[in-house]
């Protein structure tokens, strides 16, 4: 690519872009922006307009795969359909994140913790939860989960999925299909979920 591919506006896009192809295939010890401006083929200095260092461009990847997640669970958790559907898309859309971006997914907790005032990730780390966590009171009123904590019961579901997709994304589901092992640990969670007879 040369410097004549962008124009105004979309280099921090295309910073970010390749930014979470090199944290997938690198880490990110293999992130820096001189390697980014090489590989954009842009000068060694433009993406400093965009961000001042690396770590602020790993905070903006926090953000941006924060925000997706967020918007991804959000639209799960109010989509059409029974409480215990919602649930089970709300799982289903957890597990498609964790999966298919599950290097950015380990930056943005990462990040979330380390203490910057006024980065927002800790709240928007929050987000999916706080989501979560009314879904399962909505299905605690409609009756269909067990009382107690929506925040401890939404971290309980978190801790499920995310467990599975740490498990495939280390290939430790052997002869599993992913499909067939969420159908089953949804079924098993929300059977969990339900009040007792």
């Amino acid at each position: 690519m040369t410097d004549g591919s962008y124009h105004h506006g979309n280099l921090r896009a295309a910073l970010l872009e390749r930014a979470e192809a090199v944290l997938t295939e690198a880490g990110p010890a293999g992130l820096s922006l001189r390697g980014l401006a090489r590989d954009l083929g842009v000068s060694h200095a433009a993406p400093t307009r965009h961000f001042r260092d690396r770590q602020a461009l790993l905070d903006a990847l926090a953000v941006t795969g924060f925000t997706e997640f967020n918007r991804r669970l959000r639209a799960a958790a109010e989509g059409r359909g029974t409480v215990e559907a919602r649930l089970e898309a709300l799982g289903k859309a957890y597990l498609g994140f964790a999966v298919e971006r599950h290097a950015l997914l380990t930056l943005m907790f990462t990040a979330k913790h380390q203490d910057r005032p006024g980065d927002g990730l800790r709240e928007l780390g929050h987000q999916a939860l706080d989501d979560t966590s009314r879904l399962l009171a909505e299905a605690q009123r409609a009756g269909v989960v067990r009382p107690g904590d929506p925040v401890r019961l939404a971290q309980v579901a978190f801790s499920t999925v995310h467990g599975l997709a740490v498990l495939s994304v280390g290939g430790l589901l052997d002869d599993t299909p992913l499909a067939e092992a969420t159908d089953l640990a949804l079924n098993v969670l929300l059977t969990g979920l339900r009040p007792a007879d």
